[in-house]
């Protein structure tokens, strides 16, 4: 492969300001029901907002919502209260998710769209703090209510109930010059733990409207202003409540007298936030320098509790801002951040045991795109689209002159409300596509004659289309057809072609086809209903006959051409919808006459893939769409002949072709849990090297990747089939031309995999590695513990293992993958064992860890060259934190 190895493309990275966990625990559930989806949410200071799915500490980030510039101050979820079904089964309540700017309004965020729903109505001055009051444990329960803390000294409640956000009533109003809140907190659902700038915490009764309790903290440390900030009050679960200030103290208060229990000088520095354990018995502390503090609390002979500084350890290279927890059965963890723009996972019951994991901070969809056959590399961020012209490698090391590797040959600043959430180029680069939450914007490029610069031209498109916005943009490789993927999960194509007036120029045909997702009962429990079905790939096929689109929940819709281009038919003919449209499960028809229209372009339409339904849902969200590259000559779009035998009658008069498009279409799936499948979509099944070469015989290196695969390439050149794969800091390559390991050795694997799957126990609790015993050299080996009147010896290197460690996830995966296995035919496990030639096997993969961080691999072509065996050649982006940081 032939690498440009690129750090010219700007693309600044932000402190993070705000985390929140969809949930801090488990939850009080009915038997038989599963705990509702677990969710990240992270904050910025640009004001974009990450949704992280934990996975079973696989970390993959789902979806960003753009920012509007204006730093994001506090992130809280809630979930509507639990129904009852039809049929007396427990419906989940969904989840909401809300976030403060310092200003006076409380936001609600639309999960599906990505984008800001509602504000919060109420007279009162900019939210410094706020919080969500504890779900309810009864079925019928209330809905959630939140409490803000303002600039002014004010305490307001706001409810949730009836899915809208309206101000209910002013809990307090403190006086004073610095009664700033900046901390706030429920201690029950009816009371509520406040902290601020005064150094005093008071403790606020909803019902009532009164203050409980006032304590103080203390004045500050000689050198520090008089009064102590209380940047952080959190209630532990037996009701003691635990603070952090601006003297680098944790203390911790009695939960029923509100009296001062005990104090730790936890920090050097000013501690900015606390976190606790399910349990309450460890607390975690984060300060102004970086470092994370852990406190215990132990019991003596007497049955005294107390509480004692444990471990501390510089985690960040800025302040450690924000901090928040999950301790669940599957998933025991700290996610951190401050000024340095990477998020820490920190294990929480393993601490000290696992090693700390810092998550990516770069996306998970790659800012950057290539048209290959125009050597053109496109970035973005913001509002800015960066178009750079990559020069052939002949071009700079044999010219005469000098000749600079890159040039940037347009530049293009959106003028919309909102930053761009995706762009796509086509392959020829004469088409691109820019997208944000409300609008769609389509340019036609073209070279100057004077020289190397690009001139940007903007072509008209549906009024309806240009302002619907979209997540998701692509281009058929052939340049004629752009499909859009709306915030409301729709999925949109639309055709173009040459200016009849004018052939150097293109235009867009005013018709707009919507192509129909198959209806699917969705008996899933998750809580996200509406988050899980926003699409988030799309994917045309190398003739650019069959489109594919996938959402988070892992479900693949797919569409296909019919017919053959006709340049001699009509550019857009309406037929009405025949009986073969639509394949949905429940059979409903309650489209109106303009949704039954068909719209044929040139001879061709686009209809539901007949095969669709068979294609099963993936075990979690696609990461990576590819269409294997036919190595044959057949193109759909290379037959001139238009589609003979059809022709219009007076009772027929839009005669059209239902003609599928000819050869198999292999599209290869990576979902987020690393799970590999190749389907044949036409077919509706998986292809023979997909039965052949399961997720188990992916190389062990592979399989030890901790970071999610970003983006995939092919290269086909020269009779080969490599796929390239890449993720934030790996590159690695897989020869699927042939078997990734023989067959002996693939059934072994396979048998392997079959009796471990379902047996598996979790090594990690969602963080880090665990930490070699070597690395705890001079550190105790076990403590002891008093139970019943008896000391006990507790071994710290293992742990003792409980009935709820087993790995669900890895059970789940297991069974996706067996009911997968069902399409293989039960001969197929037989095949090729008997006779079999020894041999040695050839190693089919590699790997590099050179490139990092990586922003985005794309591939460019060039066309000059008559070597068939030329290899592939990618740019690499890379994005350095410390350059990063700089150029924000």
């Amino acid at each position: 492969m032939d690498v440009h190895r690129s750090r010219f493309v700007q693309y600044p990275v932000h402190p993070i300001t705000a985390v929140a966990f969809s949930r801090a625990a488990d939850e009080s559930l009915p038997p038989g029901v599963d705990q509702p989806a677990l969710k990240l949410a992270i904050g910025r200071a640009n004001g974009e907002i990450e949704i992280w799915n934990p996975l079973q500490g696989r970390w993959v980030q789902e979806t960003v919502f753009p920012g509007d510039n204006k730093s994001l101050d506090g992130l809280a979820w809630t979930r509507e209260p639990d129904e009852t079904g039809a049929e007396g089964q427990l419906v989940l309540g969904q989840h909401r998710l809300f976030s403060i700017a310092s200003s006076p309004t409380v936001l609600e965020w639309n999960l599906q769209r990505g984008q800001l729903k509602k504000k919060s109505t109420g007279n009162f001055s900019a939210v410094w703090c706020f919080a969500a009051q504890p779900r309810h444990g009864g079925e019928e329960g209330s809905a959630q209510e939140l409490v803000a803390g303002c600039e002014d000294g004010t305490i307001v409640l706001l409810t949730t109930a009836d899915n809208d956000l309206q101000f209910k009533k002013f809990l307090a109003r403190v006086s004073g010059k610095k009664a700033r809140c900046v901390s706030i907190a429920y201690q029950s659902r009816d009371r509520v733990v406040a902290g601020f700038m005064d150094g005093t915490i008071r403790v606020f009764d909803t019902r009532s409207n009164s203050v409980v309790r006032t304590m103080s903290v203390g004045v500050g440390v000689p050198g520090a202003p008089r009064n102590t900030i209380v940047w952080s009050v959190k209630p532990l679960p037996n009701g003691d409540i635990v603070s952090g200030d601006s003297n680098g103290e944790v203390i911790f208060w009695d939960g029923r007298s509100y009296s001062l229990t005990q104090r730790i000088k936890g920090h050097d520095s000013e501690c900015l936030d606390v976190v606790a354990s399910s349990d309450g018995k460890t607390v975690f502390s984060g300060s102004l320098d970086g470092r994370i503090a852990v406190h215990r609390q132990s019991t003596n002979a007497t049955g005294r509790r107390s509480w004692a500084n444990s471990h501390h350890r510089k985690i960040h290279n800025g302040e450690v801002k924000v901090m928040s927890a999950i301790d669940s059965n599957g998933l025991s963890v700290i996610v951190s951040g401050g000024a340095d723009p990477v998020p820490v996972a920190i294990p929480l019951r393993e601490y000290g045991k696992e090693n700390n994991r810092p998550l990516s901070a770069v996306p998970q969809r790659a800012p950057v795109v290539s048209a290959r056959n125009a050597r053109l590399l496109v970035s973005w961020w913001g509002k800015d689209i960066s178009i750079w012209r990559i020069a052939r490698r002949e071009e700079v090391e044999l010219s005469p002159d000098s000749q600079p590797p890159r040039r940037l040959v347009a530049k293009i600043t959106l003028n919309t409300k909102h930053n761009i959430r995706s762009v796509s180029i086509s392959d020829d680069g004469k088409a691109m596509a820019a997208s944000t939450n409300t609008e769609v914007k389509v340019f036609q490029l073209r070279r100057r004659p004077d020289g190397d610069a690009l001139g940007v031209r903007r072509l008209n498109i549906s009024k309806t289309l240009a302002a619907s916005g979209a997540r998701a943009l692509s281009f058929s490789p052939d340049a004629k057809w752009l499909a859009v993927s709306t915030p409301d999960s729709e999925v949109y194509v639309v055709r173009i072609a040459a200016d009849p007036s004018n052939p150097k120029y293109i235009h867009i045909l005013e018709k707009i086809v919507e192509l129909e997702r198959r209806h699917r009962r969705d008996d899933a429990q998750t809580g996200f209903k509406l988050y899980d079905q926003a699409i988030s790939q799309l994917a045309f096929s190398a003739d650019s006959s069959v489109l594919v689109a996938s959402d988070l929940s892992g479900r693949v819709d797919s569409w296909v051409l019919e017919g053959n281009e006709d340049p001699t038919a009509p550019a857009v003919d309406i037929s009405k919808e025949d009986s073969r449209r639509g394949d949905s499960d429940d059979g409903s028809d309650d489209s109106s006459d303009d949704d039954d229209n068909v719209y044929i372009f040139y001879g061709q339409h686009w209809t539901n893939n007949p095969a669709g339904h068979l294609i099963p849902q993936l075990d979690s969200a696609a990461l990576v769409l590819a269409f294997r590259p036919r190595l044959d000559s057949v193109s759909v779009h290379g037959i001139s002949s238009g589609n003979p035998g059809i022709h219009s009658t007076r009772h027929n008069p839009h005669a059209h072709s239902h003609e599928l498009p000819p050869g198999r279409h292999l599209l290869w799936i990576m979902t987020a849990s690393h799970e590999m499948y190749e389907f044949d979509v036409l077919a509706g099944r998986l292809s023979d090297w997909s039965r052949n070469n399961p997720t188990p015989v992916l190389p062990a290196d592979f399989a030890r990747l901790r970071d999610r695969v970003s983006g995939a390439m092919w290269d086909v050149a020269g009779g080969r089939e490599r796929l390239w794969l890449y993720g934030p800091s790996w590159l690695f390559m897989l020869n699927v031309g042939s078997p990734l390991l023989d067959s002996r050795s693939c059934k072994r694997r396979k048998s392997e995999a079959a009796d471990q799957g379902l047996k598996r126990l979790k090594t990690s609790s969602g963080a880090g590695l665990k930490t070699p015993a070597r690395h705890r050299e001079g550190l105790p080996q076990s403590v002891k513990r008093l139970e019943d009147g008896t000391w006990t010896d507790v071994s710290l290197d293992q742990p003792p293992k409980r009935e709820q460690d087993v790995d669900m996830d890895e059970a789940n995966e297991s069974n996706a993958r067996l009911a997968l296995a069902r399409i293989k035919s039960a001969d197929d496990e037989d095949q090729g064992l008997n006779g079999e030639a020894q041999h040695t096997q050839q190693r089919n993969w590699w790997c590099t860890f050179k490139y990092r961080p990586i922003l985005g691999v794309v591939p460019i072509t060039d066309d000059t060259s008559t070597d068939d065996d030329k290899p592939l050649e990618v740019v690499v982006v890379e994005r350095p934190l410390w350059d990063a940081q700089k150029s924000k």
